[in-house]
């Protein structure tokens, strides 16, 4: 199957779940319930998630070179397509999974400075670190946050004896249509994958506890209706390595992880079965800004209940 029609399969798709999704909320004609007339009055809430991950400093498309991924992703494409869904969506938060930088001579010549200014340019609302982001030492991307015109959430790297001390978040609430919307940030063990020089004194803490921890505070003191958490820990792996799909399954209060580091390209979400018996769901946009993530909430306020529809956007000259 060719790249354009897995896209427009992929739109098909993402109707069909709208329509689905709609008719599951009792939002359609035969039930009696305008959605439009809901959305309008506050009784009924649209967040629209944009995501991406493991960009690595692409910020122009692949060359037109015979290559796998020839003519896909570019940063200004990205950049054009987000104007045009906030233009069309009144409540949208864009949001990074790490992995910003490394992998081009972009990053090579100015050290993340460009990939910064540009996400800032974008509207990025917030970001996690990946463990490329530490490949220029905490120093190298300590430098380059003066670029950054959105916070970098960490929630289980300790910075407290470092320069990085202060620099990053554990964990931020947006407020978008009267719904809060906690978002926090989970990395991956550092030893092994970065330099010790590179990380330093950072201090990692046990991804599992330290995600149901912050997500507990989001949904019981912080009142958050959605919890999302951004992963780099991967999506999956043959050991016990803890994954996207580790913790998904090991938390109570997480409704949605957006997860890198693995690269991996997902047609569609996958929705596992949490402690609290609920669903967390996983989502992951591949690699290199080739995609863009869309997940679509509706909240229904009354009930603090939300239903949800997504597809990914294939970033082409199209």
């Amino acid at each position: 199957m060719d790249k354009c029609h897995k896209f427009k399969e992929s739109r098909r798709n993402f109707i069909r779940q709208a329509t689905g999704a709609a008719l599951g909320f009792g939002i359609s004609g035969a039930t009696g319930f305008d959605a439009r007339a809901a959305l309008k009055d506050g009784g009924l809430v649209k967040l629209t998630i944009l995501h991406t991950n493991d960009t690595h400093s692409r910020v122009e498309p692949f060359p037109m070179d015979g290559s796998k991924y020839q003519g896909l992703g570019g940063a200004a494409r990205r950049a054009a397509l987000i104007g045009r869904i906030r233009a069309e969506e009144q409540h949208v938060l864009l949001l990074d999974a790490g992995d910003i930088f490394q992998g081009t001579p972009y990053f090579n010549l100015y050290g993340g400075e460009v990939e910064m200014k540009l996400m800032t340019a974008m509207g990025y609302d917030a970001a996690t670190m990946g463990n490329h982001d530490f490949d220029n030492g905490l120093e190298g991307f300590h430098k380059q946050l003066p670029h950054a015109g959105f916070p970098i959430l960490c929630t289980n790297y300790d910075f407290s004896d470092t320069l990085m001390k202060g620099a990053t978040l554990p964990y931020q609430v947006f407020r978008k249509g009267g719904m809060r919307i906690g978002v926090f940030g989970i990395g991956i063990e550092l030893k092994g994958l970065v330099a010790d020089v590179n990380f330093g004194a950072t201090q990692y803490l046990d991804p599992l506890k330290t995600a149901n921890k912050t997500a507990d505070l989001l949904r019981n003191e912080l009142d958050c209706d959605l919890v999302v958490c951004l992963s780099h820990l991967g999506y999956s792996y043959e050991n016990k390595k803890v994954s996207d799909q580790v913790l998904a399954a090991g938390n109570r209060n997480i409704d949605l992880i957006i997860g890198g580091h693995t690269h991996t390209f997902m047609e569609v979400p996958e929705d596992v079965k949490n402690l609290a018996g609920g669903v967390t769901t996983i989502n992951q946009a591949g690699f290199a800004g080739i995609n863009l993530g869309r997940i679509d909430y509706y909240f229904e306020k009354k009930r603090r209940s939300h239903v949800k529809f997504a597809a990914p956007y294939l970033i082409t000259n199209g």
